[in-house]
């Protein structure tokens, strides 16, 4: 696994186009809003510099296999989960599962309470994959995309501080 920082915008861009090119229907944005004009270093860079966020890649076999964010959300107590993808030749190997934990341990070391998630209701795979993590139907709808996406939560264990 390995966390981004800004420098790390040209690994980041790989994997977003490709997910955006796999799988763009279950994601907020579309490849186009990231090409052409999109398609610029300080966007790249600015993403991953997003305050409060942690982007995170898996690799498999040596080669990036997946990827997913955290983000902070309005309520203090909730972080989301967001840009999770795991690459066509490296899905059912456990990639989308450690994406998820290292996201549930930055959100539990922030001391958030509940991490949030929009998926597409068509999307049986992913929701499978946040169902076998604890993660359940939330009644809202997605502020990201309003069109249909659900939420789901999981409720986080309080992170034990040492005295």
């Amino acid at each position: 696994m390995h966390i981004l920082e800004p420098d790390d915008w040209p690994l980041w861009r790989e994997l977003r186009l490709a997910a955006l090119a796999d799988a763009g229907p279950a994601f907020g944005s579309t490849l186009a809003d990231w090409q052409g004009d999109g398609d610029r270093e300080e966007r790249w860079r600015a993403r991953l510099a997003m305050r409060g966020s942690h982007n995170v890649v898996a690799f498999l076999d040596g080669r990036p296999a997946g990827m997913a964010g955290g983000v902070p959300t309005e309520t203090a107590d909730s972080v989301e989960l967001v840009s999770m993808w795991v690459s066509p030749s490296a899905r059912g190997r456990g990639i989308g599962d450690h994406l998820i934990h290292e996201i549930e341990r930055w959100a539990t070391w922030l001391g958030a309470g509940t991490l949030r998630l929009s998926v597409k209701p068509g999307n049986a795979p992913a929701i499978a994959l946040y169902r076998r993590h604890d993660f359940r139907d939330s009644e809202e709808l997605s502020a990201l995309d309003p069109r249909g996406s659900r939420v789901m939560t999981k409720l986080l264990p309080a992170l034990q501080k040492p005295r």
